[in-house]
């Protein structure tokens, strides 16, 4: 009788640990099973918003201003590419110096290789020219294309200015190519020759949105200013 009565004493903790086990493997999945649709939730809102963005057959405008900004303003724009050569001579740090010093604002910025279609519509206005098919396959070799877009005053002409004629042996001294190179298939550098250039190229090379940034200078009333 007494070994009974023990029996069942020694029985009752055991019931209470399984019991206290079963709640606290109940909970734990009960918060993963939370856990798991927060998760599978965000990743399925994610998902709508590429979708949503991605199906749009509008073009994007990068920021709230026009992609090339005012023409003749403050905030006009130009497309500026450090060629394939001027990767490989490092020239890139030398190059956006320039434009830094000048007083001119870096409001985009990537390294990339760009597709043959991205080099042929660059560049389709030359797509009768004998040396195009070159043009594009150097372009596209593997070497990165250093993108840029500056913005300032008079920037797209500026721009030009400072980098020099298309043929380096023709361009002044202390231009880009007049100090860096003396060959025009391999000028180093591109930039936009037109306000319209500048809208399409701009558009092909920083089309989607938050590819450029709208940012003020700490020191931009030093540099520009009409008092």
């Amino acid at each position: 009788m007494f070994a009974r009565a023990a029996a069942r004493f020694a029985a009752r903790p055991a019931a209470s640990m399984r019991a206290r086990t079963f709640a606290t493997v109940n909970r734990a999945a009960v918060s993963s099973a939370s856990r798991h649709g927060m998760t599978v939730c965000a990743a399925v809102t994610a998902g709508a918003l590429s979708y949503a963005y991605f199906q749009s057959k509008e073009p994007v405008s990068a920021d709230a201003k026009p992609i090339a900004g005012v023409k003749g303003t403050l905030t006009e724009r130009t497309f500026i590419a450090i060629k394939p050569d001027g990767v490989q001579r490092g020239l890139v740090g030398k190059i956006i110096s320039r434009f830094e010093e000048r007083g001119y604002k870096l409001v985009g910025l990537k390294a990339i290789v760009p597709p043959r279609e991205l080099a042929e519509k660059h560049y389709e206005d030359l797509s009768s020219r004998p040396f195009f098919k070159g043009l594009v396959d150097y372009m596209t070799s593997g070497t990165p294309v250093i993108a840029m877009v500056w913005e300032g005053k008079d920037v797209v002409k500026q721009g030009r200015a400072m980098i020099g004629a298309t043929n380096p042996l023709e361009s002044a001294p202390g231009t880009i190519r007049g100090q860096y190179a003396i060959s025009v298939g391999r000028n180093i550098i591109h930039g936009s020759d037109s306000f319209e250039s500048a809208e399409k190229e701009i558009s092909l090379w920083f089309g989607k949105a938050g590819e450029l940034v709208d940012w003020t200078p700490a020191n931009a009333e030093w540099v520009q200013s009409d008092n």
